[in-house]
């Protein structure tokens, strides 16, 4: 999943660099455990949706092999990007950028639970899901932090379907098939990559900046970015709204994504009539608190939707897991 997507555990890292050799949480905290768990658990919501006839040790093991896959992408991401990583606020605390792990060694690392996760997913499920999984990794590591991320504004908008895999990849892993419905999963977490970084990036535009990434308000200026955040949530709140209409959601879900999906818009407007990111951002503090959250009074409409489209993401997927894992055969297998 493209970095802006949420803060990981690695930002808040307080151990100095340079105290020796690299200790087993430096590893840890190269797997993104934060943006893992999401990974994981829309994955999960797309294995039990699918209701696929799988085995309960199976499905375990393909959210292992998920959460295993995302980290993997996650330590290739943070061998690549050390350099970069050391410039900005929110990361300087990561294991490579601090010099706690070398470049090489994130990159073995990943590479290594790369092709453990890829190959244990194929077996243990099929290699439907073990293909798409390999394919997000090699998306997010090559494509996304190689290629995009550097050379167009539009780099988290292409590179956001890293992110929008795992409930495909649970999906074809419950069934052995990617149907429309998975890939409409994977289309509401595509759309709302934009809004979601955009807004983190209009109060940490100084941050990119001094990295040489063009994110849209640094390539096209803040007004460009509000107008650009506003216009993408009129496409992806009738989009998540979907599920509730045509499935695989139900009426709760249904609910639950029209009254978020109005507080999702009454944001985005607001930011889009704001001065968010007007100003360049002179804040000097370091750490993950000060950098995502600290800001100052005209980006506060940035920073609430940022803040808010985690929790929106979160109560969709929720919901959609709570209305579908009771027939699940996973958890009922007499009620499929």
């Amino acid at each position: 999943m493209p970095d802006a997507a949420l803060p990981d555990a690695s930002e808040s890292a307080t151990r100095p660099a340079g105290t020796g050799l690299a200790q087993p949480e430096d590893f840890l905290q190269l797997l993104k455990p934060r943006v893992m768990s999401l990974v994981v658990f829309t994955a999960a919501t797309g294995l039990i949706a699918a209701g696929g006839d799988i085995h309960p040790l199976n499905a375990a093991l393909a959210v292992l092999c998920i959460a295993v896959g995302a980290g993997a992408a996650g330590a290739l991401n943070m061998g690549l990007e050390g350099r970069t990583d050391a410039l900005m606020r929110r990361t300087p605390g990561r294991p490579v950028a601090a010099g706690r792990v070398r470049s090489g060694d994130a990159l073995a690392f990943g590479v290594l639970l790369s092709l453990f996760s890829i190959m244990l997913l194929g077996m243990a499920t099929n290699w439907v899901a073990g293909g798409l999984l390999g394919l997000t990794i090699a998306y997010y590591a090559g494509l996304y932090t190689m290629v995009l991320k550097r050379r167009t504004p539009q780099n988290i908008v292409i590179g956001g379907a890293a992110g929008a895999f795992p409930p495909v990849i649970g999906w074809a892993a419950a069934t052995g098939e990617a149907p429309w419905q998975a890939w409409l999963l994977f289309l509401i977490i595509f759309l709302w990559t934009p809004p979601h970084s955009w807004a983190l990036a209009l109060y940490s535009a100084g941050d990119y900046a001094r990295a040489g990434i063009p994110m849209m308000p640094v390539a096209r200026g803040a007004a460009h970015t509000r107008l650009q955040i506003w216009l993408y949530s009129l496409v992806f709140v009738p989009v998540a709204i979907l599920p509730g209409l045509i499935g695989p959601g139900g009426l709760a879900y249904l609910a639950v994504a029209v009254a978020g999906g109005a507080v999702f818009l009454l944001l985005a407007l607001r930011l889009w009539r704001s001065r968010a990111g007007d100003s360049p951002d002179k804040a000097e503090a370091v750490g993950r608190e000060a950098a995502l959250y600290d800001v100052r009074a005209e980006a506060k409409p940035a920073r609430d939707l940022f803040a808010y489209s985690i929790l929106y993401l979160m109560i969709l997927f929720a919901t959609l897991l709570a209305e579908t894992l009771p027939a699940s055969p996973i958890v009922c297998p007499t009620c499929a």
